[in-house]
């Protein structure tokens, strides 16, 4: 057995009595054991005439095939590749399961918002709303949503993503659940139930977030945001497409019940099955806790110490990163909500299709975006990997994700049938989802300590855009009397955000605790 000792600042022919009882110690509490990753341990020496300081670093490096101490350049390489998981063991892992769990929570999230998009065509027609009217009805989702963020974040910093999370969705699920009695009561208790179900959304994305964050190393984060998106956004389709076929069954309020129960059922299984931390996981494998401690190492502490009391606001707005974050989650929840709300009336205004059709060509866009969610984020990964700094990578995702929809709304605008302008829908969306791994992941990266708050932030900006822009939508038709000049109008604003994202965005760690000037 080999030992690699490094003294600074002096050199020594053989080491002092004290190091070599020190080292004797150490050896034998850390005998080899398999799977073992790397520790490391600095220890001031003092000469026994006390008059010098030495400091000594010994790096030892264990593995289940060598149970020798080397060096820490010469098993570098070695090392690296040994605890790099497989496809197989990525996809089979604990962390891959709490993944899906949470994109199963954000499918439910968005199916329930959505389903009022669909019954709002024959709501409008039964009550004669005109199409603003119908347009502040959607809305009434958003001023919940725009309450709850940054409560939210706080709440997340200082709990965890598991609990929030839980009560999240219990919260909105019994939303959708009353939707249908709220809607018989009166239209007072239909806004107000709406409003609940926005307030108890708020949490999901920072909740996620912070649980990607303490499950997944930097390397593999992209990743897994995008798995977590690709729930969402099948949340999208699933709503879309059911919705209509559960209301010929069950009446209008039937898709309100079935999504209602199935939270639910979601949050009975996440309590019993997921666990806040790896280290707290009793399925979790050692090699698959050893691989993430090892890793968060060489990233950004996710286990950072929580935030008491009010968080520094103004600190944190004084930073343009955190600028760039607020921008770029305003133009992607403009852009998210007044499709979301808006396309299976464009679809049954513009192109006279069905309302089962219009539902049909705007389901089709999320499923193609909840695939691109992963191979994006599997691209971006690779990119940090292979030695792309997280900066540059995070702004390439981010300007594919707002350069390419923009793009893609002004071929919508001029498309002349149904199918063309489902395809520049898709295409649309498609690339939006590169965007989830740009700013979506950069929260942590810049703030460990303060990503929910930040995220919070973030998404109060996103709602008051989205609020903007679904209400405006709906006023813009009925001044202009077309749909499609405001299409143009939200491709102007991707390409600014765009801009702004790629001009003061950063992957690396912001110092918030310098006083402001």
């Amino acid at each position: 057995m080999s030992s690699a000792i490094v003294f600074g600042g002096a050199t020594a022919a053989k080491p002092p009595t004290l190091l070599k009882k020190h080292l004797s110690a150490v050896a034998k509490f850390h005998s080899p054991k398999p799977n073992l990753t790397r520790f490391e341990f600095q220890k001031r020496i003092q000469y026994p005439n006390g008059s010098a300081s030495l400091r000594s670093v010994l790096r030892l490096r264990v593995s289940s095939n060598d149970a020798q101490f080397k060096s820490a350049p010469e098993n570098n390489n070695q090392h690296k590749q040994q605890l790099q998981p497989s496809f197989t063991e990525f996809i089979t892992s604990e962390r891959v399961k709490v993944v899906a769990m949470l994109a199963l929570a954000l499918a439910l999230c968005n199916a329930d918002r959505v389903v009022m998009s669909v019954a709002i065509v024959p709501l409008s027609l039964a009550n004669g709303w005109s199409r603003a009217f119908a347009g502040i009805v959607q809305s009434s989702f958003l001023w919940g949503y725009l309450l709850s963020p940054i409560g939210g974040g706080m709440l997340v910093d200082n709990y965890g993503g598991k609990v929030v999370m839980a009560w999240g969705v219990a919260l909105w699920s019994l939303a959708t659940f009353l939707t249908p009695f709220a809607a018989e009561s009166s239209l007072l208790a239909l806004l107000a139930v709406r409003a609940l179900l926005g307030l108890a959304e708020g949490v999901a994305l920072p909740s996620m977030n912070n649980m990607v964050a303490r499950w997944f190393p930097q390397t593999e984060r992209a990743r897994a945001v995008g798995i977590s998106m690709a729930g969402f956004q099948l949340g999208c389709a699933i709503g879309l497409t059911l919705a209509p076929i559960l209301m010929s069954q069950g009446g209008i309020f039937g898709p309100f019940v079935i999504f209602g129960l199935s939270g639910f059922l979601w949050v009975l299984v996440w309590l019993s099955a997921a666990s806040s931390t790896p280290d707290r996981s009793p399925q979790i494998s050692k090699y698959e806790l050893e691989y993430i401690l090892n890793k968060r190492q060489h990233s950004f502490p996710v286990e950072s110490k929580k935030v008491k009391g009010i968080p520094p606001f103004r600190r944190l707005l004084s930073k343009m990163p955190t600028w760039s974050l607020i921008v770029a989650n305003a133009m992607h929840s403009w852009g998210f909500f007044v499709v979301l709300s808006w396309m299976p009336i464009y679809f049954n205004s513009v192109y006279r299709v069905d309302i089962r059709q219009a539902a049909w060509f705007s389901a089709v866009p999320w499923v193609v975006m909840a695939i691109m969610n992963y191979l994006a984020g599997f691209w971006s990964d690779m990119m940090i990997q292979s030695g792309t700094s997280v900066t540059l990578t995070r702004k390439i995702m981010q300007s594919i994700g707002f350069v390419g929809p923009g793009l893609s709304l002004i071929g919508l605008a001029t498309a002349r049938n149904p199918s063309v302008a489902s395809a520049w829908l898709t295409l649309a969306f498609g690339l939006k989802s590169f965007g989830h791994s740009g700013f979506l992941v950069n929260f942590q990266e810049i703030a460990p300590q303060y990503s929910g708050v930040i995220h919070g932030m973030a998404n109060t900006a996103g709602t008051v855009a989205a609020i903007i822009g679904t209400v405006g939508a709906g006023f813009f038709v009925e001044l202009f009397g077309s749909f499609r000049g405001f299409l143009l109008l939200t491709s102007l604003l991707y390409f600014f955000a765009a801009l702004f994202y790629c001009k003061f965005s950063t992957g690396e760690r912001v110092n918030f605790d310098d006083p402001v000037g």
